[in-house]
């Protein structure tokens, strides 16, 4: 039976990956943090270990002789600046002791789950061949992806048979952090509003899908580009509020308005020991048009992109459920 390790088996991604590698027959090793409750995630056919991704021994110890692929999908996706050194920290640190230890069991294939942020903020439609600019932009969050990459094609040059997912934005179930906890917000009467950005969005099952077949398929190293459905953010903001039965504005507003806001927030919100809901980072990535073409990742990985009344339900009736 084929052996994958799956980093940030706990995240959104990665429990999706993890059911897709069963679907599939394969035994999967689960990477989580030393302090995760593990309990209501046990099944057939999957082993639990645990490691602190920043600390390279921890993750040697834990990743298998030759697996046959890694799948690390372990990353830290805040847009608070506070939050920026433990980011840094898991997102290219964890990265460089993922391809570290890869390199040393002899891992047949490393597939890193990036983002579609790792080629910067842009203001129309990207393709693989696009030229990053991650390194100018201010948010750390997209530094910190374009960072990961390049420890992922340090370890290439070593010899590390790997390759890159670069999924757009993603939805579905089990999203605790990025447009899963927007959701939340809107639930809650806490999020309205959005300002004139758009993005290109995927469902995360089909994210998961495609990198189970990266495994045997994909090329070594290329980026594949993981979208689907252009849309405003404001019109998903009011298909998740129509969803979920709370009203959002129909127009964007200006984005100094809402960076304003999200000001009030982070200087506020800190103090009470609280992390702002709302920042400024979000605001910039929001009011960006960044989109993507999947023609590659469809052609190579069979890749297969979800309606997006699809990616709203799923979304939804999870969040419904989830809250109960």
């Amino acid at each position: 039976m084929a052996v994958a390790f799956v980093s940030g088996a706990t995240g959104f991604l990665g429990r999706h990956l993890i059911q897709a590698l069963r679907a599939e027959e394969w035994q999967v090793i689960a990477l989580c943090r030393p302090d995760t409750d593990t309990s209501a995630l046990q099944q057939p056919g999957v082993e639990w270990v645990a490691a602190d991704l920043g600390a390279w021994k921890n993750v040697r110890d834990v990743m298998p002789p030759r697996a046959d692929v890694v799948l690390h999908a372990a990353y830290n996706t805040s847009l608070w600046q506070g939050d920026a050194e433990e980011q840094t920290r898991l997102n290219v640190f964890g990265t460089r002791n993922m391809v570290r230890a890869a390199l040393e069991t002899r891992a047949r294939r490393f597939i890193h789950v990036s983002s579609i942020l790792a080629y910067g903020l842009h203001s129309g439609t990207i393709t693989e061949e696009t030229p990053s600019r991650a390194s100018r932009c201010t948010i750390n969050l997209v530094r910190s992806m374009a960072q990961s990459e390049r420890e992922l094609r340090r370890g290439l040059r070593h010899g590390l048979p790997g390759l890159i997912l670069n999924p757009a934005n993603m939805l579905g179930p089990h999203d605790f952090s990025a447009w899963g906890r927007i959701a939340q917000l809107i639930q809650q009467r806490r999020i309205v509003a959005a300002p004139a950005g758009g993005g290109s969005f995927c469902h995360v099952t089909a994210v998961a899908d495609a990198g189970v077949r990266a495994a045997t398929q994909g090329r070594v190293g290329h980026n594949y580009l993981l979208g689907g459905v252009d849309l405003t953010y404001v019109a998903l903001l009011n298909l998740l509020g129509r969803g979920l039965g709370r009203s959002t504005l129909s127009k964007p507003l200006p984005s100094g308005l809402l960076k304003g806001y999200a000001r009030t927030q982070e200087l506020i919100l800190p103090l009470l020991r609280k992390k702002p809901d709302i920042t400024r980072d979000m605001i910039e990535i929001l009011s960006a048009h960044t989109y993507c073409k999947s023609r590659k990742a469809v052609k190579e990985l069979a890749y297969q992109p979800a309606p997006l009344q699809q990616m709203i339900d799923d979304t939804v009736d999870w969040l419904r459920v989830s809250r109960r």
